[in-house]
Order: C-alpha cells, then structure tokens, then sequence
C-alpha cells in the first residue's frame, strides 16, 4: 500500500493571519478547488468574525477576500458550507446560527436562527442541502428544513444527551444525523416516518452500556429477541466448541459498544461513509463501522459497530479528526501536534479488526491547541489547520522520493 510503504513530509504552504482571538473552526467551499475554480474556505474565531479566503492564481497564494462581522455578538465557533456551496451556515456562542450568501461578491446574512437557550456549538448540512442541524450546550440537538426564500424552520429538537453536545455531522449519503457530546457518547439520530418523528437509533458509549436502545416497541421486542438467540448460541458454543470472539463477531458481544470514556469532540466519515473515526479526551480514535449497502437497500437500520482504537500516539485531548477521501486520517490535538493515521493492509489477518498505522507526526504544527484540520476537496493532498494561537495554516502532505 503506497501510504504505508512510502515516506512522506509535510509542508507549510502559507500561514494565514487575520484573525484577533483563537480560530476554532474551519470549513472548504466543496464547489471550489476543481474544474479551475479557485479553492475557498471559511475560518471562525473567538474575535465574533468569520473570514473567507481564497487561492488566487496563478500565485497559489491565499488571500482574505471577506470578513463576516457585525452579526455574531460572541465567539464563533463553528461554520459549514452548503452542499452547493452558495450558503454559509455558522453557529455562535450568542445562541444563534446565521445563515450567509455570497451577493454578488458580497456576502450578506439572509437568515438568523433562534431556539437555542445558549451557546451553539456545531452545524451542519445533510447531503441534499434540505435539513440543518445544530446542537449547543442546552444539550439539546435541533433539525431545520431548508425552505425557499432562505427560509428555516425548526422540525425537530432532539434530547437525549445529559451534557453539552459538541458537535452534529450528517452522514455524507443518507439522512442520518451523528452528534458527540461531554457525555461521552456518540448518539445517531434518524426520521422514522419521512416526517418529523426524528429518534434516537443508537448509541455509541462506554463499554458495558448497550450501543442500540431502541425508540419503539417493536424494535425493543426485535431487540430481547437477538439477545435471547445470541445468548443461546454462546451457550451451545460454550459447551460443545472452543469459543474465539473478535471484535468483528455478531454475537451478543456485538451489541455492546467499546466506546469512549471520555469527552468526544469531533467524528468524520470514510469517503464510501461505511466507516466513522471519532475523536476524544480520552486520548484515543476510534473506527466504527456498518452495513452500508443494508441501509441503502431499505432492509433496516444497520447498528454501527467498534472496529478498532488507535491509541498511544496522543498525550493531550484530540480535538479534531478528518478522514480524506483517499483513506488518510488527520487528527488535531492540545499539544499543538498534527498527525496522520492509515490502515495498515500489511498486519497478518484481521482477527481484532482494522490496524492502523501512524503515517506521519508533525511536532508543533502551531504554537498552541490545534482546534480544526480539514481537508480540501481539490485533487491535492491539501490540510488547513485552525489553532488557539489565532492563525489558520495550509499544508501539503507530500511524497518524497
């Protein structure tokens, strides 16, 4: 495999300075960086603002073309464009969530969202543009559906979590709602009757708790009845065979989650959206998996299952992840260090499930906490990175010979 065989260095492109207070997030324009446009993307910050920056060429060079201020009263403290890249959704500590438009150059604030009783941590666009969603420290989810006329209405207001809720993230092909919280959970949210009956399909927590609680009748019924089979099928197994349980197995092993025991900060998808890597104070990632095709197919919710941890490469609490669509996973953490992750194809069989491999650790990526990485959407492997010492970088992950 190329990532785990070759070598490779990362390289600052540019530092970008602008901003007055910590940069907590970061967000690409997915319309831009390909077919000659010019790659753009948002970056908020605790100085209440929201600056767009674009690659100009043929420098390379990136430049502020926008500040967005003068809406948000506190920290801005997350921001996410639309799927068709002509709005900008971000969310404040002043418990509102604005909704921007680029106007001829220009970018206005078109709609401004109230409900919340207090900070808004994190928002987000399902795959279609048609829903929102955000969640704060109410620990409280909300949903709007996207009207015409830059219209929002709030259909949902999901609870379920016992703390602060720090971040929402839509599944990259369904309409199915993630969101990961102080309680130490990953809680995933969907519609069951194509309406406003949005509940709770699982939950992703500590070991020992129960991954699936479900929200019906019949699914709990469905429920006893698997552990009851499960649990037949390990006594005949126990009794009659050598036993050997992986963390892959579907017996009753499956339905428990190992889990978080900490704080979860952030989450992001595979490029095929069948794999999910989480990220925590605890120090570790964490990749789920699940039946993706099953979903797809309408033959019922497929549970998202523990495939393996990737730990012993942090010593301060992660607070951001992104897997890029070529299968590398950045993480940013409070020791100021960024590193990258793949699965290693090399290990001898899969019995414990996927191995992971660090890549590449880049020691001081910033003067203070790494907040945010993302990659960019373009052909090449570009990162930002957003940080507490108040400046936004680019990097390029490069091979060497």
């Amino acid at each position: 495999m190329e990532f785990v065989d070759g070598r490779f260095e990362l390289r600052e492109v540019q530092k970008l300075e602008g901003h007055t207070d910590r940069v907590w997030s970061l967000a690409w324009n997915p319309a831009t960086g390909v077919a000659g446009i010019p790659s753009v993307f948002a970056s908020c910050s605790g100085d209440k603002t929201v600056r767009i920056w674009e690659q100009s060429h043929p420098s390379t060079s990136w430049e502020c073309k926008a500040v967005l201020e003068e809406t948000h009263t506190r920290t801005v403290r997350s921001c996410a464009w639309s799927p068709s890249g002509k709005l900008l959704a971000t969310s404040s500590f002043d418990a509102t969530a604005a909704i921007w438009e680029n106007v001829g150059g220009d970018f206005e604030c078109v709609s401004t969202l109230e409900g919340h009783e207090n900070e808004v941590k994190s928002i987000s666009w399902n795959a279609s543009g048609s829903f929102l969603a955000t969640c704060g420290r109410d620990k409280t989810v909300w949903i709007w559906e996207v009207l015409p006329g830059n219209e929002f209405e709030c259909v949902s207001v999901l609870q379920g979590h016992t703390q602060d809720v720090k971040m929402v993230k839509w599944h990259p092909t369904m309409d199915v709602l993630f969101s990961c919280s102080y309680d130490n959970s990953i809680k995933i949210w969907a519609d069951e009757c194509d309406g406003d009956d949005w509940v709770c399909v699982q939950t992703l927590d500590e070991p020992n708790k129960y991954i699936p609680w479900p929200c019906s009748l019949v699914l709990y019924l469905q429920f006893l009845l698997l552990c009851f089979i499960c649990l037949v099928v390990l006594f005949y197994f126990n009794n009659f065979h050598e036993l050997h349980v992986s963390s892959n197995d579907t017996t009753l092993l499956g339905i428990f989650a190992s889990g978080h025991s900490s704080t979860v900060w952030a989450l992001s998808f595979s490029s095929t959206g069948d794999k999910m890597v989480t990220c925590s104070d605890d120090l570790t990632l964490k990749i789920w998996g699940t039946d993706l095709a099953r979903m797809q197919s309408g033959d019922g919710y497929a549970p998202w299952r523990h495939l393996s941890t990737i730990a012993g490469h942090h010593d301060r609490t992660i607070f951001s992840v992104h897997w890029s669509r070529e299968g590398i996973i950045a993480s940013g953490a409070a020791d100021d260090a960024i590193r990258f992750f793949v699965e290693d194809n090399d290990t001898d069989g899969l019995v414990d499930g996927p191995k992971y491999k660090l890549l590449l650790k880049e020691e001081k990526a910033h003067d203070m906490d790494v907040n945010s990485v993302q990659w960019s959407p373009g052909e090449k492997r570009i990162l930002a990175s957003a940080s507490d010492d108040g400046t936004v970088k680019i990097w390029e992950l490069a091979s060497l010979p």
